[in-house]
């Protein structure tokens, strides 16, 4: 079926609008027309070849939530008029190890993104949701909760799980101390998101006009963490850290922050290693990990534990044509925090 979208055509050009064929629906497939789309950092490195292997013309966009317009004949969790969402994956080998524990995103076989993956019905590539529809296996499909508001849902589809499952794994609970690192588009949820585990919640930032809106967003404490001496407050202090930030920064000064046993994971991605100090971790037993999105079971459990808690993202809607210009802006910081695209502007740029 003709699908219209926004596309990159190589790593120079503006995205702009581009139409292709989406495969036709299958019996397990369930077709959505795409209502919302959440912009990720990762859509701008991907479409300017910044982590190479870029496959072009690219459609970005893995943080969608729309309408279900069709399902295949042995679709059982979805019908006709069902609000849905789909994230980062939209299949996976579903036989290894990892997937037959729900963590298709570690797939042993390669996972298939929702954009610049081969596409196993096709052979061609998938193309993400700056797009008007897409079809979708029903077993990646997720459900949104009904009372959250659907352009604020999108961005939980990445930024949501992405700090979601890190929490979940540390077993963050009640009365616990968390800090985290950076106050993005992936920070702010982890503030939201470790506030609903029950946590308290500190905000390590360098930018000073950034301590409002930490405290608004539900943060107990804000840290400047170029301040020597507020930084040595919380010496051995920590349960669990949450790191975001993807520019090249001390990650030590944080280790050194945790308890006995304490974890610091990495979701933010540095373009450059960042130097450790070993001993930072062995004095006091420390360790230091990473985290990559969550299972399309974690995934649904965060969406339902957003709608118990009434959490959705900080967002700016924007129209389609002006994707260019939030791309610009997002490499300064410049949203508070994250941009969405009502794909309704799509149907007046083409």
């Amino acid at each position: 079926m003709k699908t219209n979208a926004y596309a990159a055509q190589n790593a120079t050009t503006s995205l702009s609008p581009f139409s292709f064929q989406r495969r036709d629906v299958g019996q397990h497939d369930v077709q959505i027309e795409i209502l919302y789309c959440g912009v990720c950092h990762s859509d701008l490195h991907t479409v300017r070849g910044e982590w190479g292997g870029t496959t072009y013309p690219c459609v970005p966009g893995h943080e969608i939530v729309g309408r279900v317009v069709k399902v295949g004949a042995h679709v059982e969790k979805f019908k006709e008029g069902d609000t849905a969402g789909v994230g980062c994956m939209v299949d996976s080998c579903r036989t290894c190890a990892n997937c037959k524990e729900d963590l298709e995103q570690f797939c042993e076989k390669g996972t298939i993104f929702t954009y610049n993956s081969p596409e196993k019905q096709t052979g061609g590539t998938t193309f993400g949701g700056y797009s008007d529809s897409i079809v979708v296996d029903e077993a990646f499909v997720l459900h949104i909760p009904q009372n959250l508001d659907l352009a604020a849902t999108a961005p939980l589809l990445c930024a949501g799980i992405t700090t979601y499952s890190p929490l979940r794994h540390n077993n963050v609970s009640k009365g616990q101390k968390v800090g985290v690192v950076g106050l993005g588009g992936l920070g702010h949820m982890a503030v939201k998101l470790a506030k609903g585990f029950g946590a308290h919640v500190v905000v390590f930032t360098t930018s000073s006009n950034k301590v409002e809106d930490a405290l608004r967003l539900g943060a107990d404490e804000v840290v400047n963490s170029k301040n020597a001496d507020e930084m040595k407050k919380h010496l051995n202090s920590f349960h669990f850290i949450l790191d975001t930030v993807s520019a090249q920064h001390d990650i030590n000064a944080y280790l050194l922050l945790l308890k006995r046993d304490g974890n610091l994971t990495q979701v933010g991605v540095p373009a450059e290693p960042l130097p450790l100090q070993v001993g930072s971790l062995i004095f006091g037993r420390r360790s230091l990990s990473g985290s990559l999105i969550g299972g399309i079971k974690e995934t649904q459990e965060m969406l339902d534990f957003c709608g118990e808690h009434n959490i959705t993202s900080d967002i700016e809607l924007i129209p389609i044509q002006n994707i260019n210009e939030a791309y610009d802006r997002l490499l300064k910081s410049d949203v508070k925090y994250r941009f969405v695209i009502d794909m309704a502007s799509l149907k007046q740029a083409l």
